[in-house]
């Protein structure tokens, strides 16, 4: 299963809130440091179907994905809050085989399984977070969860630092304008830190809100998009350091029931602020995704010339957005054009460069554990080659 995309002249996405003069967002890097996306090709999915098991575990729930390079296998993590069948929260280690070029059956093999705890050694309480981020550095692997507004009392979103033990070595401050008091301010329910990675020199963790704060105006609808928060920490001092403004596009389909668009990944492809920034947009009914109705579609980003937001606690004032410059932002690729049933992906990891030297990109999707959905796997080979 191969389809090439060419996206050299891919168009550029217009904002969702005219907000800045449209030249000031989309200012070039500096010349050698920035790299950009210039082609796509798919090499293979690999689907598990809902239910399976390993290591004791229901395998489910797959939110996000990391690359070992040292040990050559992937981290996934499982978006299981520990009140499901009693199975522990968990990350997975997989191993993906892209010798020949092709992601096929058989090229996927589950290694491992892992607890993740609250602490040192206190397994999390039923429901006490909502893992979605995962990336592995040089000390150990970082987790982001949601958090929950509708808790008793709140559950907050945070990030930490574990051990390949899957215990707790630090713990990341999360600026106040995040935290939650369910009814105007910090992150709504669903809409926090759904994505985590890390800049390729490894000193930079980016994560991001997948919808707006309370305060910086509304959540996505179909006929309106939505304000996104992107947050960077320094590594080393793990504190933050910048944030970025990203416009979240409609809904892709119009729902009577539920429908929502946000970011469910980050990556950054260089360390100069470009980046992947991966939308999935979902409508309850929708007949797009394959007729899942989920619509992806991976943008790539510059914070370039942008704004940072950092200081600011909201993106609007008196009912009306402060000036601030965006991140450019144009689509890189659209998983609605492979003609296949998408389901919930969430993650993105870049894997070994190939036999023909490209990059490859792994993608992972949640099936929320529901037997209408099914656990996906996606390869795909990019060109990526220093921007002009």
């Amino acid at each position: 299963m191969r389809r090439r995309f060419n996206c050299r002249f891919a168009l550029v996405v217009a904002g969702v809130v005219s907000l800045v003069v449209p030249a000031a967002a989309t200012s070039a890097f500096a010349a050698g440091d920035a790299r950009t996306v210039v082609d796509v090709e798919l090499l293979g999915e690999v689907v598990v179907p809902t239910g399976t098991t390993f290591g004791g575990t229901e395998i489910g729930g797959l939110s996000s994905i990391t690359f070992d390079h040292a040990r050559d296998t992937y981290h996934v993590l499982s978006d299981d809050q520990g009140n499901r069948n009693g199975d522990p929260v968990r990350y997975y280690t997989v191993a993906i085989d892209l010798a020949d070029g092709s992601f096929d059956d058989g090229d996927l093999d589950f290694l491992d399984v892992t607890q993740l705890f609250e602490d040192k050694k206190t397994p999390f309480a039923p429901g006490g977070l909502d893992p979605e981020g995962f990336v592995l550095g040089r000390d150990g692997f970082f987790m982001s969860s949601e958090g929950n507004i509708f808790a008793d009392p709140i559950i907050d979103p945070f990030i930490r630092r574990y051990n390949r033990n899957g215990r707790v070595t630090a713990t990341l401050p999360v600026p106040d304008k995040y935290i939650p008091n369910g009814v105007d301010h910090g992150v709504r329910f669903n809409l926090a830190f759904e994505s985590l990675n890390l800049t390729p020199d490894g000193r930079t963790l980016v994560t991001a809100g997948e919808g707006a704060l309370f305060q910086d105006g509304t959540a996505s609808t179909f006929d309106e998009g939505s304000l996104a928060r992107i947050l960077e920490y320094d590594v080393h001092r793990r504190t933050p350091v910048a944030e970025y403004v990203y416009e979240v596009d409609p809904w892709a389909e119009p729902s009577a029931i539920f429908g929502v668009n946000g970011i469910v990944e980050v990556l950054p492809i260089d360390d100069a602020g470009t980046m992947l920034v991966m939308e999935r947009s979902f409508s309850v009914g929708g007949v797009l995704g394959g007729g899942t109705g989920n619509v992806v579609v991976i943008h790539e980003i510059s914070t370039s010339g942008a704004s940072d937001v950092l200081d600011e606690d909201a993106l609007f004032d008196g009912g009306s957005p402060i000036a601030f410059t965006p991140v450019s932002k144009r689509t890189v690729f659209a998983f609605d054009d492979l003609g296949i049933p998408i389901d919930n992906i969430e993650g993105m990891t870049f894997g070994p460069r190939l036999p023909d030297g490209r990059q490859s990109l792994v993608i992972v999707s949640d099936n929320n554990f529901s037997p209408g959905q099914f656990t996906q796997f996606i390869v795909l080979a990019l060109d990526i080659e220093p921007a002009s």
